[in-house]
């Protein structure tokens, strides 16, 4: 039986925190119903808005309705819960961002794709919990020495997310490379025991800030989580908890239309393939028309002509990417699937059916 996962004054039932998924793959359906079914539930904020008849023309504004109204929607399906958002680093506006997830009355926020240097700033007073996504010892430690030193405070979570994970990845090829997570054969490449050490590197320097402020920092590994035996694994290597996302995508109440879920369902292993994001991070994706566009035009050293820019990256100039990520992932989001970027985890292609919530839960934790 998995102990609780306890943040602080929060405590989930089952300590399955449901991985942020942008753009609109992780709104108020599904975040609600993991909050619901006793997990921690996420709210991806990346373009949250995408979907509001003004988002073309004010697309910030937008957003910020869309954070309130998911999240109350959210809230109602599990009133309850845990419930939170996933804000990138590398979203422009990062900081208003994070301050309209605490107003809105966020438990928690998880913060990847860059490290979140000054995010104990923007919810200073707030109950709101924080959590960075940390892939490496190196970063942990940089991380929780900024918050030391600057705020005097740590991490309330820290999520490490490995190599297998889906999406921005927090590696470069050659790190991807090194683990043999660098292929369509990750499942056959992967060396598990190589990445398995810099976790338990990650784990002590958090252990040692958590001597330091006389508290326990519950971690929770991510990444390649797929079955109830991936679950007991990080358990062993001293887990609190793991985060979860491609498994949550092929759910009945996944925000993502139902198109989205069959490309995950007709996934082969060899379809899923690393590509270099417009953010500047690899990522792992399913390899459609989309992806041999792009590859073909960039063969031809061609760029996509960005006719709209929606503002949602920090460093981004529209004349030097090859294409712009906000309309491929809102195209996947609506279904667009020959002109969409479909963001997955190593296991997509394990995906068989259409599952509910409570299932992928039960499974996880072995209940």
């Amino acid at each position: 039986m998995l102990k609780p996962l306890k943040i602080g004054d929060l405590t989930a039932s089952i300590p399955i925190i449901q991985g942020g998924m942008g753009v609109g793959i992780s709104l108020h359906s599904l975040a609600g119903a993991v909050a619901k079914a006793g997990g921690v539930g996420l709210i991806s904020t990346a373009q949250i808005g995408f979907q509001d008849p003004d988002f073309l023309k004010a697309p910030m504004e937008a957003n910020m309705r869309a954070i309130r109204s998911e999240f109350e929607k959210a809230r109602q399906i599990a009133p309850k819960g845990i419930l939170g958002f996933n804000i990138m680093v590398a979203t422009r506006n990062y900081a208003q961002y994070v301050k309209e997830a605490v107003k809105a009355g966020a438990d928690i926020i998880v913060s990847g794709a860059g490290l979140p240097v000054s995010l104990p700033e923007f919810v200073e007073g707030a109950k709101t919990k924080i959590a960075p996504i940390v892939s490496t010892a190196k970063s942990a430690s940089v991380i929780c020495k900024l918050w030391d030193r600057k705020y005097k405070r740590v991490p309330d979570l820290v999520v490490i997310e490995g190599p297998l994970a889906g999406g921005h990845l927090g590696f470069s090829r050659e790190d991807l490379s090194k683990y043999g997570a660098d292929t369509a054969d990750v499942p056959d490449t992967y060396n598990q025991s190589a990445y398995d050490e810099e976790i338990r590197g990650i784990m002590k320097v958090i252990s040692q800030f958590a001597e330091k402020y006389k508290k326990h920092i519950p971690v929770a590994i991510a990444g390649g989580i797929y079955t109830h035996e991936d679950v007991m694994h990080a358990m062993d290597l001293g887990a609190d908890a793991v985060q979860v996302a491609t498994r949550f995508v092929t759910t009945e109440e996944c925000d993502a239309p139902m198109a989205y879920k069959q490309a995950y369902i007709d996934a082969k292993k060899e379809d899923i393939v690393i590509t270099q994001s417009p953010v500047g991070m690899p990522g792992r994706a399913i390899k459609n028309t989309f992806l041999d566009k792009i590859t073909e035009c960039k063969a031809r050293g061609e760029k996509a002509k960005i006719t709209h820019c929606y503002q949602c990256l920090e460093h981004c100039n529209p004349a030097d990417i090859p294409y712009c990520i906000t309309k491929a992932l809102s195209n996947a989001a609506e279904g667009k699937l020959s002109e969409a970027l479909l963001f997955c985890g190593s296991n997509a292609y394990r995906c068989d059916c259409i599952e509910t919530v409570d299932a992928v839960m039960r499974d996880l934790a072995g209940i």
